[in-house]
């Protein structure tokens, strides 16, 4: 709750920077890597979440429009699984930044693939549309519809004169 009343979109950073690959103090690298790079340093654990969160949004939209791009195809869903999909407002921000649908579910996405995978070899199920299928009868999904898109070009911009 803190995250969704800080300021959107104040400092981001890269993701996969190699700054934060190691593990350890990540609120002290993220704040040091604000500073460094010239944008306001988030100051409480709203505003340090929300960097976290804006940022993985703003990187979501870039890898999205960078694969249409390769690939010369449009999509109209982002599909998010796993842990992920337990915070409410990344699946948020992320259909707002790719102003996609997002679809979020199931959370043991890897857990039921595997059985699924095993059904389909003993024969219990006849084929990966039909464990689709399953899946679909047995999980709930949620979907978030992009609400402000407007403010995430911006953001793009910004993010990609920081990165390069």
């Amino acid at each position: 709750e803190r995250a969704r009343r800080a300021e959107p979109i104040l400092s981001l950073i890269d993701p996969d920077d190699a700054d934060f690959v190691a593990p350890g103090d990540m609120p002290s690298r993220v704040r040091a890597h604000c500073e460094s790079s010239g944008q306001p340093i988030p100051e409480d654990e709203g505003s340090l979440i929300r960097c976290a969160l804006d940022s993985l949004a703003v990187k979501c939209r870039i890898t999205h429009r960078s694969i249409e791009d390769v690939l010369g195809h449009s999509f109209s869903t982002v599909h998010i699984v796993g842990g992920g999909i337990q915070n409410k407002l990344l699946c948020q921000l992320i259909a707002d930044a790719t102003g996609l649908e997002v679809q979020a579910g199931p959370v043991e996405a890897t857990a039921l693939g595997n059985i699924l995978v095993q059904a389909i070899a003993s024969g219990e199920i006849g084929s990966l549309s039909q464990a689709r299928d399953v899946v679909r009868a047995s999980t709930p999904v949620e979907v978030y519809t992009p609400q402000s898109p407007d403010i995430w070009e911006e953001a793009q911009d910004r993010f990609l004169r920081l990165t390069t």
